[in-house]
């Protein structure tokens, strides 16, 4: 993984300097609240129902053992003794004192990290696919390209003042799983005839208030254009992105009311002024990038090995299952990608200890180089496991409860904080996520649903991704009361949408029987085969509806 120099570190040590500095005049009373906000914000620090909160990033999803062993001790000194990882690959703690929060930003820096840039009207943390690298599907590895928009964005002095927030997600990959469709930028790369690098480039896509899915602006870009392009599209957005109604303020809403040929019009004409300029990428700077990103050191594993496996595989049920739904292919024969679940009754989805996160950075170095993945559904990944030891990560998962064999049902729900922290939220969705997860606990009834995702925001901004969810379920506020809204039919990667409304709001208490409703029908209507959004998209809203509201 990309390593800082001395410039990288001096950056985020001299941040540090500056924000405690910062807050010892907030505290003292020379800064006032409305001073200190855009400070603070710009530093991952929130305000939330009860208490502060820091966002920390995590770059394109990308953690050493060491950085999550960190996280652990300040999850466990700092704050509450857990931390929850966010569909941003973030984590976010949810109980700091304000005061302490300098003395936690230092300890980050120590281990390469930061919260600079996760809150604000900025280039926010850049995300991708959890495979990257090791994907057996995967085109040009995404990674360097993340960590050069990662440089490019940090401390831009022209994007520290965006209209509104702004998220970029990038894939390499056939198959999308950064849901680069429903980001401010989306970027898929390519190779063309040559083996040369091109950029894919939508823009305008995105959920919250008003979802909508990307355009593209751009189908062929070459790679050594990428950030001179970027720079052109976000100065375009910076310029006329609305800035008197925050409800109206985020780059889709520029897109829609320009129409795409005139947005694509007015960034090739801003990128007529920074074409092959001082930004234009070369083979030496993407070398240097891409040279943090070798391949480990991995050991063969023999054919004897992989046979073993498969041979354990059906012999032993429980472990068969984890395989199935938490294995995932790897481009090296013999090895895996392995999915750890946060999800599980009695823990908040995306909630994890700062225990288990020392256990899981102990099972990185032991058994993936030290390496993990954050997914945008809440979940861990140890990226490079050699079959062989795959029954054996099992029985250690399994005994620190990470081994939930989910991963893809619909036990495996995102969920955002909702109204138990955030200030912002119109209803809980904790709650509704756990009694979800307690109805629905039988395996084999979710195995035979087969793929399903279920998604659940607090709010119409949406962090819980519910307008892609293939069930989505937003909170909404009723006269002081919490009530909650289905929608059916969304779904992110290649072939995204948005989902429709099935109907008028229901009471929290409801909710697991809606959700119950919802299945029954699908199990009575699905053909041979079809999944729940195959069902959907057959037989369409109606069906559904009709049984709900009978």
């Amino acid at each position: 993984m990309y390593r800082y120099d001395t410039h990288d570190q001096t950056l985020v040590n001299e941040r540090v300097a500056q924000f405690r500095d910062q807050m010892e005049r907030y505290l003292a009373g020379r800064l006032s609240e409305e001073e200190f906000l855009p400070l603070r914000v710009q530093n991952g620090l929130y305000v939330q129902r009860h208490a502060p909160m820091l966002r920390i990033a995590i770059p394109y999803g990308m953690l050493a053992s060491y950085q999550l062993r960190k996280l652990g001790d300040l999850a466990r000194d700092y704050d509450r003794g857990y931390g929850h990882f966010t569909t941003r690959t973030n984590l976010q703690l949810n109980w700091p004192k304000l005061e302490t929060v300098p003395d936690m930003l230092a300890e980050l820096a120590s281990v390469e990290m930061h919260a600079i840039q996760t809150s604000g009207n900025d280039i926010r943390n850049t995300t991708t696919d959890q495979f990257a690298g090791v994907a057996e599907d995967e085109e040009v590895d995404p990674r360097p390209w993340c960590e050069l928009i990662r440089q490019w964005s940090t401390f831009h002095p022209e994007f520290a003042y965006l209209p509104r927030k702004f998220k970029i997600a990038v894939t390499g990959a056939a198959e999308d799983r950064a849901a680069i469709q429903v980001h401010d930028v989306g970027l898929r790369l390519w190779r063309d005839d040559s083996g040369e690098v091109r950029v894919r480039v939508l823009a305008g896509g995105g959920l919250g208030r008003t979802p909508m899915i990307g355009d593209v602006v751009r189908e062929d870009l070459p790679w050594r254009h990428l950030l001179t392009y970027l720079e052109a599209l976000v100065r375009v957005y910076n310029q006329f992105g609305r800035r008197d109604n925050k409800f109206k303020a985020r780059i889709k809403i520029l897109v829609k009311a320009l129409g795409i040929e005139e947005f694509r019009r007015r960034v090739d004409a801003e990128w007529a002024h920074l074409k092959d300029g001082p930004q234009t990428l070369t083979h030496e700077t993407v070398e240097a990038v891409a040279g943090h990103f070798v391949d480990p050191e991995r050991r063969p594993v023999s054919a004897e090995a992989i046979e073993a496996f498969q041979r354990l595989r059906g012999e032993n049920r429980a472990f068969a299952r984890f395989v199935t739904n938490n294995v995932t292919g790897h481009k090296v024969p013999g090895y895996k990608a392995v999915t750890l679940s946060l999800k599980r009754a009695g823990q908040s989805p995306g909630d994890v200890t700062a225990e288990q996160m020392h256990q899981i950075a102990d099972l990185a170095d032991e058994y993936s180089f030290g390496e993990l993945r954050v997914t945008h559904e809440q979940n861990l990944v140890l990226s490079d496991v050699p079959v062989d030891r795959l029954h054996e990560l099992w029985q250690r998962l399994d005994a620190l409860g990470l081994a939930n064999p989910t991963v893809g049902t619909l036990a495996d729900l995102i969920c955002c904080p909702g109204g138990d922290y955030c200030a912002l939220a119109n209803a809980k969705s904790i709650p509704v996520a756990q009694a979800i997860q307690e109805r629905f606990d039988d395996l084999d009834f979710l195995y035979d649903l087969g793929p399903l995702e279920l998604n659940i925001s607090g709010c119409m901004n949406a962090c819980g991704h519910h307008h892609v969810g293939q069930i989505g379920i937003l909170g909404v506020d009723k006269k002081g009361e919490e009530w909650y809204q289905i929608s059916l039919g969304g779904a992110q990667g290649n072939e995204a949408s948005l989902g429709k409304i099935l109907g008028p709001s229901f009471s929290r208490e409801k909710v697991p029987e809606v959700i119950d409703t919802l299945l029954q029908v699908y199990v009575g209507e699905r053909s041979d085969g079809e999944t729940f959004l195959d069902t959907y998209r057959r037989i369409g809203l109606k069906p559904f509806k009709e049984r709900v509201y009978a």
